[in-house]
């Protein structure tokens, strides 16, 4: 079994236009889900798998998120300020002094993962081989993600093997924004805009990234109507 990963970041500096007007008052990761915020729910998914550090970047209303995370003790929350969003490439490699070991989780902080039979996270732990990757992912079937209209992001050979949808009319994955990566796929990058998406094809190139399919639900709440969807499945299965 790998080493233990023991810390993780959630991306919490976006401007959640999409989520107007909610966000025009209150940054998206602190908007509530059936009375808990979303980051709150990536932080319990975190300490699920054993993570006792977590970095939140944070710019758009940060002050904001700061202030909610002074109530929450059962683990050390570190914040990683951008003066502009740095999206995600950048504000990773900004907060890199912050993770620790070889490897971290990464999670959005606009979506909601209901864990399956076990732990989410510990599921994708179990299979993560630094040895031969620099990037594991969670996908989710696009046709029952919940509130996910997109056309699917990855297509998935057997050998659990992604390759992005490219040209293709549809792919059958969506990324849930939930992963682990390796601090050496950040060798050389800078601390500037730029997508993760860069890793994943870096890695997609030299064979070092793989995906494992969520066992459960999740939740894409990244508009007002997907807001609602959340609440709705919430009180069908609290």
């Amino acid at each position: 079994m790998s080493q233990a990963v023991t810390s993780g970041m959630v991306l919490a500096a976006g401007l959640g236009t999409r989520m107007r007007p909610l966000t025009l008052t209150t940054p998206k990761p602190l908007i509530k889900v059936a009375g808990r915020t979303m980051a709150d729910r990536c932080l319990d998914r975190l300490i699920e798998a054993g993570v006792d550090t977590c970095v939140l970047n944070t710019s758009y209303l940060g002050d904001q998120i700061q202030d909610h995370f002074k109530h929450r003790s059962d683990l050390n929350i570190l914040f990683s300020p951008e003066d502009e969003p740095l999206e995600t490439g950048g504000g990773v490699t900004k907060a890199l002094p912050h993770l620790s070991g070889d490897a971290f989780y990464v999670l959005n902080g606009d979506a909601v993962l209901v864990n399956g039979t076990q732990p989410a996270l510990t599921n994708l732990h179990n299979h993560w081989n630094p040895d031969e990757m620099d990037a594991l992912l969670l996908l989710h079937p696009r046709e029952t993600a919940i509130g996910f209209d997109g056309t699917g992001d990855f297509f998935l050979d057997d050998q659990g093997r992604p390759t992005f949808r490219g040209k293709a009319e549809s792919a059958p994955y969506v990324f849930t924004g939930v992963q682990i990566l390796a601090k050496q796929a950040f060798a050389h990058k800078t601390v500037t805009k730029w997508s993760l998406r860069d890793i994943y094809m870096d890695a997609i190139t030299t064979g070092r990234i793989k995906a494992v399919i969520h066992e459960g639900d999740w939740l894409h709440v990244g508009t007002p109507d997907g807001l609602t969807l959340a609440e709705e499945y919430f009180a069908k299965n609290s």
